[in-house]
């Protein structure tokens, strides 16, 4: 899958605007991606490091047009928590050489409006 096909639409209500402080973004995606797609595709969409990814199946609803009764799709929540402090990195490789680990990523995600 493309990183365009998982990431459908940002969903905003008033308690996703309200985890945006705590730097977790709420997106509708598609029904057959993955917490690994999801994962990879915010971060080539919007150049930020994901924490981590949390996925819910949202049933959908019944609705009524004079007397006939239909049903709304159902469909896929991700709630994706990005890195807000982003920080170097250093770790140990082979041979006891420290290697600082420096990319450069955003702490936030821009055009997601509230």
């Amino acid at each position: 899958m493309v990183a365009e096909d998982i990431i459908i639409a940002p969903v905003i209500t008033e308690e996703a605007s309200m985890r945006i402080a705590e730097g977790k973004y709420t997106f509708k995606v598609a029904k057959k991606a993955t917490k690994i797609d999801i994962k990879n595709a915010v971060e080539k969409l919007f150049e930020v490091k994901v924490l981590d990814v949390r996925t819910i199946s949202v049933k959908g609803k019944e609705k009524r047009v004079g007397v006939h009764l239909g049903r709304t799709s159902d469909w896929k929540k991700a709630i994706v928590t990005i890195d807000t402090n982003a920080s170097t990195k250093t770790y140990i490789s082979k041979g006891g050489k420290e290697v600082k680990l420096d990319k450069k990523y955003k702490d936030s995600i821009e055009g997601f409006s509230v």
